[in-house]
């Protein structure tokens, strides 16, 4: 009998009970439950992170330009940038995480991390993460494990979907998954692992889904760059034992309780937020006269 990743609570004593190491609880989860194999389980985490690190590399070194144009090269120009507004190690970050989802945003491969919409931030996390602290693949897949079992009880308890929950939930999760890998990745306990998931949430809780032209492009991927600083934030304080305060499951419970309270405007309709400006909607009309123009004639 696997642990069915019902909430963290849970996952702490049966890891306990068990003297096992947290993605342990998540291979046997996907052995009992998915039916797969744990050569499968790792050769699949490899080839995800694998594509992980392309999405990276193509969207710092190809054109990134989005049939709308509000994705336009920009996780380059902050790659390139001269001056570093903190460290280069921050900016090469952030740069990192916005060129994987500009390669969503331009029709290109990556890994839903946990969703299409956040798949930025878990490549631009910890590819850096994996370079600064000199790594080993090993170590970073299965910090991939526990940030996948995270994701599983944020699903299960909240949800990780814009259109349920609004950005705080696929950003916010991502972000949370990203912060409890690395705590992990650099020897954390698992008060720690999950109070740096705790902090994450209570930084993301609360925002809303409000793509313009219903497109996942913008404010979706310059919101990839800042859960990405957020992830290393929370991972930051919770490696010092500074408490969340708030345990990581009742945080979890509130972002459930908040994405239920949300408004539909702000879940992913793109009738709410940034998408309701009216430069929103000017980009909404052209976009929309753009798709018209490009229907197949009838006639033809």
């Amino acid at each position: 009998m696997c642990f069915l990743f019902e909430d963290f609570r849970g996952w702490k004593k049966y890891c306990e009970e068990k003297e096992m190491p947290l993605y342990q609880a998540v291979i046997e989860y996907e052995v009992s439950e998915k039916g797969a194999t744990e050569d499968q389980i790792w050769d699949g985490l490899a080839n995800a992170y694998q594509v992980m690190k392309e999405a990276i590399q193509t969207g710092l070194t190809e054109n990134m330009t989005s049939r709308s144009g509000m994705i336009n090269n920009g996780a380059k120009k902050v790659f390139n940038y001269p001056t570093a507004v903190l460290s280069k190690e921050f900016q090469v970050l952030i740069s990192r995480a916005l060129a994987a989802k500009e390669v969503n945003s331009c029709m290109g491969r990556v890994v839903a991390a946990p969703t299409a919409g956040a798949s930025g931030i878990i490549p631009g996390v910890m590819v850096t993460f994996q370079e600064l602290h000199h790594m080993p693949d090993r170590k970073i897949l299965e910090g991939l494990l526990v940030s996948a079992g995270i994701a599983l009880i944020m699903e299960k308890r909240a949800s990780i979907a814009g259109a349920v929950g609004g950005c705080q939930a696929e950003t916010g999760s991502a972000a949370a998954m990203a912060s409890g890998a690395m705590v992990y990745g650099l020897g954390g306990s698992i008060d720690q692992i999950f109070n740096a998931v705790a902090i994450t949430i209570q930084c993301m809780l609360g925002l809303i889904c409000d793509p313009v032209a219903g497109l996942v492009e913008v404010p979706c991927v310059v919101r990839n760059a800042s859960a990405a600083a957020i992830a290393n934030s929370s991972a930051q304080i919770a490696l010092a034992d500074v408490s969340g305060v708030i345990p990581v499951d009742e945080c979890v419970e509130a972002m459930g309780e908040v994405g239920q309270s949300m408004e539909t405007r702000y879940k992913e309709t793109a009738l709410g937020g940034l998408a309701a400006t009216t430069t929103g909607q000017a980009i909404s009309k052209r976009v929309l006269i753009e798709d018209i123009e490009m229907l197949p004639d009838e006639d033809e």
